[in-house]
């Protein structure tokens, strides 16, 4: 069993990203421990959704864009728009948040060179290398930025009652919408639908393969859930009891490294931005392989040539381009405003989308009965559209706004 875990590593590392490592460190230095529970409660959000969706995988031996074709193909248009204009932006986002870290460390080569670099080495490497090197590698950065960014958390010695005072669901005043997005955004959003593709990939189909896929999908969410934790200790610890205040962005990060630099000395910092090389690159690399594979799906059932998800069919090979070259332009430019709000409404939409169609489908005659939901998978997914929904409304009026 240990042998063959993977995809859910794949699908966690992917999730979590630079951004994911700001918004903790922001909680942890706002709140101190009292939105830990928060951080838990958004890892249990992510299985039930990841296994919702390799669920239906394995149980119909199709996939889930095809599942979201069969409620109507209006699913197929939001889902094109959205991935189109999501690829634009977050491939920039990716870069930019992966040469962060390496500028840092080797500031000899500028910013965008770096990012550009990184966009490149993304491409190359997805575009000749199949999913068991993939994974391998997947495994590798996971191990790097798991032992560093724990071992640091353990460096700044928690208080123990302290952390047990942040699993008791309370609120600090102000947190309500921090605590929303804490739960809502870390640990993956379009990428947790992907986590079927990977257990394709890894040559999982049927019935036979559910205890697998759920220790596989538990198992990375642990290790997300305790990756997390760290980050909100190292939060509390150093920036809340010192009253520093992270910058609300990537750079942030970079910050914390100078934090860590004066108390600890060098050696840490460059740990750290080790493990902050190692999150970005995980995530851009899970994202260039596992969203192509998507793209691939929905190009060819757009077609009517059956379902494609291949690593060498031509959309995948379109898409991959997709995510590296066009938004290069981005590096050297402003972001265009139209499109960060089409980008905007339609990211806020996807969630709650894909909670509520998970509902539709698992409950579905689609399922051999002892594949549908149960009880706890249909309490989490409601209670998690319900989150996603509220996170939607927010998002969009601060759009708006």
């Amino acid at each position: 069993m240990w042998r063959h875990l993977g995809p859910g590593i794949v699908v966690a590392a992917t999730g979590v990203g630079a951004g994911d490592l700001v918004a903790t460190l922001i909680a942890g230095s706002r709140f101190g421990y009292a939105l830990l529970w928060a951080a838990v409660v958004g890892c249990i959000v992510k299985i039930a959704l990841s296994e919702g969706s390799a669920r239906y995988h394995l149980a119909t031996g199709s996939t889930i864009l095809a599942g979201w074709r069969s409620l109507g193909r209006w699913t197929s248009w939001y889902f094109g728009v959205y991935v189109i204009i999501w690829g634009f932006i977050y491939g920039a986002t990716a870069m930019s948040a992966t040469a962060l870290p390496l500028t840092a460390l080797f500031p000899e080569i500028s910013l965008r060179v770096w990012a550009v670099l990184a966009g490149i080495f993304g491409f190359l490497f997805v575009w000749f290398n199949r999913y068991e090197t993939f994974e391998l590698v997947m495994k590798v950065l996971v191990g790097t930025m798991f032992v560093i960014m724990v071992g640091l958390a353990i460096l700044v010695a928690p208080s123990l009652p302290d952390l047990a005072g942040g699993m008791t669901f309370t609120l600090p005043e102000d947190s309500l919408l921090y605590t929303l997005g804490l739960i809502g955004g870390v640990g993956g959003t379009i990428t947790t639908a992907a986590y079927g593709y990977w257990t394709q990939a890894k040559g999982w189909k049927g019935l036979p393969w559910f205890p697998m896929m759920r220790v596989d999908n538990t198992v990375a969410y642990a290790v997300t859930g305790i990756f997390v934790v760290a980050m909100l200790i190292v939060g509390a610890e150093l920036l809340y009891s010192a009253g520093i205040a992270l910058e609300d962005s990537d750079k942030g990060l970079l910050g914390l490294s100078d934090v860590l630099s004066e108390r600890f000395g060098p050696t840490i910092a460059v740990l750290f931005l080790i493990g902050f090389a190692a999150t970005s690159v995980s995530s851009l690399l899970g994202v260039w392989q596992g969203m192509s594979l998507f793209f691939s799906d929905w190009w060819y059932q757009l077609k009517g040539r059956g379902e494609g998800g291949h690593e060498n069919s031509k959309a995948y090979r379109f898409y991959l381009a997709w995510l590296t070259f066009p938004p290069m332009l981005l590096l050297f430019a402003d972001r265009p405003f139209l499109l960060v709000i089409i980008y905007g409404a339609f990211g806020a939409l996807f969630m709650p989308f894909l909670a509520i169609t998970l509902m539709m489908l698992n409950n579905s005659e689609r399922l051999p009965a002892e594949a549908r939901n149960g009880v706890v998978a249909n309490v989490t997914l409601a209670g998690s559209a319900i989150l996603f929904i509220v996170l939607a409304v927010q998002q969009i009026a601060k759009l708006v706004a």
